[in-house]
């Protein structure tokens, strides 16, 4: 935890805001990834450490952060967000814990797809693994905002990179086969074009940035096959307390990076 993070009063936030407005100055004319990643962690030591009778209540203090971010993005000219809100792995925690995290992610959503902000939502991951209510509200959530012309969220849900990997794999062998190819015939012209059109964000581009906020620094499986060019951002604030001012760091860090895309 860094000084800023210690302090508060009107000081604390009055240095806040000049700090930003130096950090938008600098960032004016930078160049701006087009697509962000984020591993959302740290909800569960939030809560800890302010001795919160539940994790759930850090899960549901950064569920509220999720829209602010996403302004923050827009307003920065990001046109895809990939937000990672549950692993394939963390579907095993006890129900206890699991079930009001599914509300949160339920309530996150919802509030995405009814937002006055032009966004569109679209969920990431392998839903057959989630219950039918989750799955269902990520469906609804889709559909009623398909046509909108704003920021392109993914919603990574019941996630898991390897599981990824798998599922496009298996969708490309349904599919070929389906069309009367045998697995030789596949075999004989599978590339990383083929693998990448059926991946669960087809069609999109590859996140130029990924953050991690608490402090760890790994992907624990987020976007393996995407981030193979990424550039990585490592925040020490738990989510519930990313600030702007974290965000605009990142972007700085990324403006000031040389990409040479696996040189």
């Amino acid at each position: 935890m860094g000084l800023a993070d210690r302090i508060t009063g009107p000081v604390t936030e009055a240095a806040y805001r000049s700090y930003e407005r130096r950090l938008l100055r600098e960032l004016k004319g930078a160049p701006v990834p087009r697509h962000v990643g984020v591993i959302l962690d740290g909800n569960r030591r939030w809560a800890r450490e302010r001795g919160a009778t539940t994790v759930s209540q850090g899960h549901s203090r950064g569920g509220d952060k999720v829209a602010e971010f996403l302004c923050w993005c827009a307003d920065a000219g990001v046109e895809v967000v990939t937000l990672w809100l549950l692993s394939t792995d963390n579907l095993a925690r006890p129900r206890e814990e699991l079930d009001p995290l599914l509300e949160v992610i339920e309530k996150v959503v919802t509030e995405l797809a009814g937002s006055d902000e032009p966004w569109r939502v679209h969920p990431v991951g392998a839903l057959d693994l989630l219950p039918a209510s989750t799955a269902a509200v990520l469906k609804e959530a889709a559909a009623s905002t398909a046509a909108k012309p704003g920021l392109h969220v993914n919603v990574a849900v019941g996630y898991g990179g390897r599981r990824e990997i798998a599922d496009a794999v298996r969708s490309l062998l349904h599919e070929h086969a389906a069309n009367g190819a045998t697995l030789e015939e596949v075999a004989s012209f599978l590339d990383v074009d083929h693998i990448a059109e059926h991946l669960y964000t087809k069609g999109q581009p590859d996140p130029d940035l990924v953050i991690r906020t608490s402090g760890e620094q790994r992907l624990s499986g987020f976007l393996l096959w995407q981030s193979a060019h990424s550039e990585f951002h490592f925040c020490e604030a738990y989510w519930p307390d990313f600030r702007r001012t974290d965000f605009l760091r990142a972007l700085r860090a990324f403006a000031v990076r040389s990409r040479r895309f696996g040189s």
